[in-house]
């Protein structure tokens, strides 16, 4: 595929709905194209998203409530050709004797990602689910999803395909669905071949030890010095250049550690965590230790707020008594360290586990570009991040800046426990509040 640094030449364009931090935003424009819009319902998600893409159109709306016309006229396209949406919407999947799944209330946002792309008509739509959905009674619900699109004219890459992110250079074993469908007259792409693997300590030996610093119990940054990276961390930290990455360059500086609050832990925990082997599960907390040599297991985000606001279990770092880092969980997820997230340790894992890992969303993507026969664009001019004031906002405060209502994502007013403590710091107190 020829690449060029032209001004005169446009980008693809995409646009994500359910875009939460930004991990396929990320991937599709590592693949060449411009993120137009991005629509997500959570003002936390929505901020960190903006301060990612401060040239993106951000819009704090659900997608039950937005329109193709509205998404149109925010991201300025006017009657443009939309090349590809993507997303991964929410839902539950079960079959209903009598009803169709897709009808089901609880699926309601996958009709409405059906529905904006009938409307936006792009060339190409990237549909990413659970695992999940292919399995026993689950399958109806997707072959519905599957019989809307072909009436609306699309057809779909089949048989669809279930992408382990571990293939595809990132450090942890993730499965995820990708349903791909092109609008009739375009070329079907392929689904993506298996690009190399990485480990755990490529992605994260050359990480300052956060405990070293005083300043990240307060804060989730500091100045320190990086070890030897990898050719995996190299790239993340933007000291050499992937031949394959057509993303924008953004200005950063990449002698400062970002989003590595820390977490405490009891002298109990510590020493339960030193005693376990590498690639083990601790026995009282159930969190799985790092081997080095090895690889991650699935991230996940934990409960919402309106479900308890629990964090998932963390894996334990390989070489230090205690659970990783936000930093260190984007590094297994392959976000280069520009890229940053909520300041809050709770938020942070929540917008990494939801995410869709960066290195396969760009696998995806770049299969689509082939089929577009776009010419790849590398911009050679970077850009500033947004305000750092977007990644400590509260709940509230979120809310207020993109105009929504703060109870747009359900509360429920429990308190967190610590990993492993049973009272809270005054310091996990004020992090794990929304307001």
């Amino acid at each position: 595929m020829p690449t060029t640094t032209s001004k005169t030449l446009r980008r693809p364009i995409g646009i994500d709905l359910f875009a939460g931090v930004g991990g396929l935003s990320l991937g599709f424009e590592a693949a060449g194209f411009d993120i137009a819009a991005a629509v997500e319902l959570d003002p936390i998600h929505c901020a960190a998203h903006k301060f990612n893409f401060p040239h993106t159109a951000t819009i704090c709306k659900s997608v039950i409530d937005v329109t193709g016309k509205e998404i149109r006229a925010k991201a300025n396209l006017e009657n443009r050709d939309v090349d590809v949406v993507f997303g991964g919407a929410p839902c539950q999947g079960f079959s209903l004797i009598g009803k169709r799944a897709l009808d089901d209330p609880r699926n309601q946002l996958v009709h409405h990602f059906v529905r904006i792309v009938k409307e936006l008509r792009p060339k190409y739509f990237v549909f990413e689910n659970v695992k999940g959905l292919t399995l026993g009674k689950h399958r109806q619900f997707l072959d519905e999803v599957i019989d809307a699109f072909q009436s609306a004219n699309y057809e779909i890459l089949l048989p669809y395909k279930v992408l382990n992110a571990v293939d595809y250079g990132v450090p942890q074993s993730r499965e995820r669905l990708f349903l791909i469908g092109a609008r009739k007259g375009q070329q079907l792409p392929e689904y993506p071949a298996p690009a190399g693997r990485a480990t755990v300590r490529q992605a994260i030996g050359d990480l300052p030890e956060a405990e070293q610093h005083e300043e990240l119990w307060t804060q989730d940054w500091v100045s320190a010095k990086f070890g030897r990276p990898s050719k995996y961390a190299s790239v993340l930290r933007g000291q050499k250049q992937d031949p394959f990455d057509f993303s924008h360059p953004r200005n950063f500086d990449s002698s400062i550690l970002t989003s590595s609050a820390l977490t405490a832990h009891t002298p109990l925990s510590r020493k339960r965590f030193a005693e376990t082997a590498a690639g083990s599960v601790e026995p009282i907390s159930r969190f799985l230790k790092l081997n080095p040599s090895g690889v991650c297991n699935t991230l996940r985000a934990g409960t919402a707020s309106d479900r308890g606001a629990f964090t998932s279990p963390r894996p334990i770092h390989p070489f230090e008594p205690r659970v990783i880092t936000v930093r260190e969980a984007a590094r297994i997820h392959s976000y280069p360290d520009w890229f940053r997230f909520n300041a809050t340790k709770w938020h942070g894992f929540r917008q990494i586990g939801n995410s869709v890992p960066p290195l396969l969303g760009r696998a995806i993507a770049s299969s689509i570009m082939e089929s577009l026969e776009a010419v790849r664009i590398k911009p050679d001019q970077p850009f500033d991040l947004g305000p750092t004031y977007l990644l400590s906002m509260a709940m509230r405060e979120a809310a207020r800046f993109f105009g929504v209502s703060q109870d747009v994502i359900s509360r429920k007013r429990i308190p967190q426990r610590s990993l492993d403590a049973p009272l809270l710091t005054p310091i996990l107190q004020q992090e794990l509040a929304y307001s």
